[in-house]
């Protein structure tokens, strides 16, 4: 069975909250429960994150949704490209993680073990 992570990160990209799912699980469904309880200026995810329901859980915690908009959307919603280059940093934390043997194979076979050592890369690279 494949897994999936769902990650939350800081501007300066390290992770602050993730969730593992199962391989076939769409990365929108897991967004507001990473995103409960946090505050900032901006929200940045790519288009697989365009949905009506999670601009309005960004709007409501104050933030402005810096998201492209799928092809599919029939009224395009605008999004600030300078901010948008800022994104690569969540792509930079998946790739420190993946420094880490363990992670990158996904050397774990039960969830709970490789949710363990998720946490623990993060905690070392919050060290760094």
């Amino acid at each position: 069975m494949t897994t999936k992570i769902h990650m939350l990160a800081d501007a300066l990209g390290r992770p602050l909250r993730f969730v593992v799912t199962a391989g076939q699980a769409g990365d929108i469904t897991h967004a507001p429960a990473l995103l409960d309880g946090q505050i900032g200026k901006a929200v940045l995810g790519d288009k697989a994150y365009d949905g009506n329901a999670l601009r309005e859980t960004i709007k409501a915690m104050g933030a402005e949704a810096v998201i492209p908009s799928k092809r599919s959307r029939k009224i395009i919603i605008p999004h600030d490209p300078v901010a948008y280059k800022h994104r690569n940093r969540i792509e930079r934390c998946f790739n420190r993680l993946k420094h880490f043997r363990r992670f990158a194979t996904r050397y774990e076979r039960r969830t709970i073990h490789f949710t363990g050592f998720i946490q623990l890369a993060a905690i070392m690279i919050w060290l760094q």
